[in-house]
């Protein structure tokens, strides 16, 4: 099972690790293109302060941001398990899970990056500031950047099994699973449920729908559940009380179609 993660927007301080090293970090297909975009990012975050803030899409008050950009080839890095937070990550609780379910997020979560393109959560990484929304002066847009490199490395690490695709709109679009992996993909919507009137009404809210991915996937990882493909997914969901509706694609090749639907979280 290989699960799609996004990153979070905030991001803990950088540890007492190591400087970063890009010929360290998982994926090393990916390595050459990492370069570029960290080469590209300190050199937008060492010049002009205010087109950098402009450029990340961060206010006056997160200039710290760009000073710690520009800093990045020096600072401190810790497991990028640590570095996630936010309520996806709070829920999914990485560094609270025993041994045998920690090996296993290691193995089979990939955290998407604007800077780094993928990570597992065991790679050292600093603190940074880089949403695959952002567009680099030398690059454009990361998330059609990154396409190409995720094309040639991704297909062979998600190799024959289940791939559970929780990210978000703007980090899906770095990688999109084609044909036969496609076909073993779910992709995973998180929907509200709420009585009005004694009419049931249904919604994507943002909250609800972090804190359930993260349960979702901690449930699977301390349950040791480790499903062959969608269908097998849906059970593995229900036997672990979810309510699950899952629609099937209507041709080959595309992906599945899951819907979480809670009541609270």
């Amino acid at each position: 099972m290989l699960v799609l993660l996004p990153p979070s927007e905030g991001k803990a301080a950088g540890g007492e690790g190591a400087p970063p090293a890009v010929a360290g970090l998982s994926l090393p297909g990916l390595g050459a293109a990492r370069e570029a975009v960290l080469a590209e990012l300190i050199a937008l975050c060492s010049g002009d302060e205010e087109k950098a803030r402009e450029t990340l899409g961060v206010g006056v008050g997160l200039r710290g941001e760009v000073a710690k950009n520009a800093a990045l080839r020096t600072a401190g890095t810790r497991p990028a398990a640590e570095i996630y937070t936010g309520v996806l990550y709070d829920a999914l609780g990485l560094t609270t899970l025993d041994a045998a379910a920690r090996a296993r997020a290691d193995r089979s979560l990939l955290v998407f990056s604007g800077l780094w393109g993928a990570v597992r959560p065991d790679d050292a990484i600093p603190s940074y500031r880089c949403s695959m929304g952002v567009k680099l002066p030398g690059l454009g847009a990361l998330g059609a950047y990154w396409r190409e490199p995720m094309a040639q490395v991704l297909p062979e690490v998600a190799a024959d099994g289940l791939v559970l695709d929780l990210r978000s709109a703007a980090y899906a679009t770095a990688w999109k699973p084609k044909g036969e992996v496609a076909g073993r993909t779910a992709t995973v919507r998180v929907l509200q449920s709420k009585i009005v009137d004694g009419v049931e009404k249904r919604s994507v809210v943002s909250h609800f729908n972090k804190a359930t991915k993260g349960r979702l996937v901690r449930d699977l990882l301390t349950a040791g559940a480790d499903p062959e493909g969608p269908a097998e997914l849906v059970e593995a969901l229900r036997a672990l009380g979810y309510t699950v509706e899952a629609e099937a694609p209507a041709r080959a090749g595309r992906p599945w179609a899951v819907d979480v639907v809670v009541t609270e979280v």
